[in-house]
């Protein structure tokens, strides 16, 4: 099926999904195709459109993420994690609060960077408009682009100086919140809550492990600070913009730097624990 799929013409993909969804192309109706191709992306000065991305997406992306955009491509059985179901409109990388649609220059910038750790690589060789034609593409598999409006990105703060204090804080957050339970007193991902996490759909995930590689959402401060304000939604990683201030934010910032590796980009941190003499966290009982 798969390769008289790609021998088509530009169908619409709208006919492709409702055929490959048991409905015939009789109840699909134009308008219903031309809305669901129209789909546009906006970033900076550049205008996506689904029409346009649907090529490089079936020439990219189809084989992880499938013809229906739902997870289920040939690759998916083989892959861990399992690939973006794109009907559900749900997005770990956002700049937007938890529930919310993300912004098309977060779905933009998650398809140049890449995710880290999975089977998604950077697609920076790509041309700007091709990858805004793929948001477009990518939004049009679910019909919350039709009835939500994208989420507003959150106001983040000027990042402050890095200080003693802030790092001891920061542990004080780390310990509060109770990341060790997920993340380990170390940040190796080896909590007493890591082995029973499941997504939302119910399958095994794993929590981030701070010593190995960079974040998925990237790896600035104000890439880690967002996700501690946005949560990575799917997952068990939920928002903390409701339970600290942007200011302890900052400090669980620059308290995680101080478990990355040797060879990470940032040393003030772990120079700075080292002349603490900073402990791990000492894991809270019951």
């Amino acid at each position: 099926m798969r390769t008289s799929l790609l021998k088509w013409p530009l169908l619409t993909s709208a006919v492709v999904i409702f055929a490959f969804a048991g409905l015939s192309v009789a109840q699909i109706t134009k308008a219903e195709e031309d809305q669901r191709l129209g789909m546009e992306s906006h970033i900076g000065n550049l205008t996506g459109h689904a029409k346009d991305g649907a090529m490089n997406y079936r020439r990219y992306c189809v084989g992880c993420h499938g013809e229906l955009g739902d997870g289920n491509g040939e690759n998916a059985q083989w892959l861990d994690p399992k690939p973006r179901d794109f009907q559900l409109g749900i997005f770990k990388c956002r700049s937007t609060l938890t529930g919310t649609l993300p912004t098309d220059q977060d779905l933009f910038d998650t398809i140049g960077r890449g995710l880290d750790r999975s089977n998604m690589p950077p697609w920076n060789p790509l041309s700007s408009q091709m990858r805004a034609n793929l948001v477009a593409y990518v939004k049009h598999f679910s019909p919350r682009w039709e009835k939500e409006k994208q989420g507003t990105p959150i106001q983040i703060p000027a990042e402050p100086e890095i200080t003693p204090d802030r790092i001891k804080a920061g542990q004080e957050v780390f310990q509060k919140m109770e990341c060790w339970k997920c993340h380990g007193v170390t940040g190796k991902a080896n909590g007493p809550s890591a082995a029973t996490l499941t997504d939302d759909l119910n399958r095994p995930i794993l929590p981030y492990n701070f010593t190995d590689g960079r974040p998925k959402c990237g790896s600035t401060d104000v890439d880690i600070y967002r996700i501690f304000m946005t949560g990575l939604d799917g997952t068990p990683m939920p928002s903390f913009a409701d339970n600290i201030k942007p200011d302890e934010a900052w400090d669980l910032v620059f308290y995680l730097r101080t478990l990355q590796p040797e060879n990470g980009m940032n040393t003030k941190e772990r120079d700075i624990a080292k002349q603490l003499g900073l402990k791990p966290v000492t894991p809270s009982t019951p």
